[in-house]
Parts: structure tokens; C-alpha cells; sequence
């Protein structure tokens, strides 16, 4: 099992590093990507709806908005019927970024699973499904 554990986190950190290289080159750090995901769904979220959509904490996605807004990629907005709730709307370059970070995304993956068969694949995500329900 410490070989299993061992794959588990070398992977993480290869594909986290992997991630934030391909996105980096389009102004979007790894994190950023799963805020930006839920605004392209949704855009207008609170950061409480965010967190609760990316399985994130709050002050998470707080921080990360920070960061965002610096960057150009979203801006904070008083909800106008609630002042005490701040709404997350994506600016042109947070909205342009959607194409070219799923793109990465896409190519991420490929590359990362390209020795697997297609059963394989499917096997691979129903073990790590059944390993996050377990442990969430």
C-alpha cells in the first residue's frame, strides 16, 4: 500500500506541475482554472457558491478571487439586493480564457493517460471516483 500511496502523490505533483505550466500560459494559475469553470457555467456566483461547486473552502476561493481580480480575470460586485454579498462576474479576459484552458486541459489529459487503453481510462476514473467518495 506505501507503493500505492507513494504513486498517488507522485502523480498529483506531476500532473499539479504539469497543469500549472500549460495554464500558466494563458494567465490562469492551476486552482484558478476550477474558479473560472464554475463562473463559465454560472457566472455571478458568490464565493460561498464557488467553493461549494469546486469543493473548495471559502477563504479559499476568496484568496483565489483575490489573485483573479488582480490578474484581470474577474471583478467583485455588491449583490444588489444583499450588500452583505459580494458576486464574482468574469471580465473579457476570464471569458476569453475558456477556450484555450480547456484546450490545455483536454491535451493535459491525453498526455497524462496516453498509454492507457480506453478501458483502462474508464477503470482509472471509477477507482479515483471511488477513492474521493470515500474519503470526502
Amino acid at each position: 500500500m506505501d507503493d500505492l500511496l507513494y504513486l498517488f502523490v507522485r502523480a498529483n505533483k506531476l500532473i499539479h506541475t504539469a497543469a500549472d505550466e500549460a495554464m500558466s500560459r494563458h494567465g490562469v494559475r492551476v486552482g484558478q482554472n476550477r474558479v473560472l469553470a464554475a463562473l463559465w457555467e454560472r457566472d455571478g456566483l458568490t464565493p460561498g457558491e464557488v467553493a461549494a461547486r469546486v469543493h473548495l473552502s471559502t477563504p479559499t476561493v476568496v484568496n483565489t478571487a483575490t489573485r483573479m481580480e488582480e490578474a484581470g480575470l474577474l471583478t467583485r460586485v455588491r449583490d444588489p439586493d444583499d450588500g452583505r454579498l459580494v458576486r464574482l462576474h468574469l471580465t473579457e479576459r476570464g471569458l476569453a480564457a475558456r477556450e484555450p484552458v480547456e484546450e490545455e486541459r483536454r491535451r493535459l489529459m491525453e498526455r497524462a493517460t496516453a498509454t492507457l487503453t480506453d478501458e483502462e481510462r474508464r477503470h482509472l476514473q471509477s477507482a479515483l471516483t471511488k477513492i474521493v467518495d470515500r474519503l470526502s
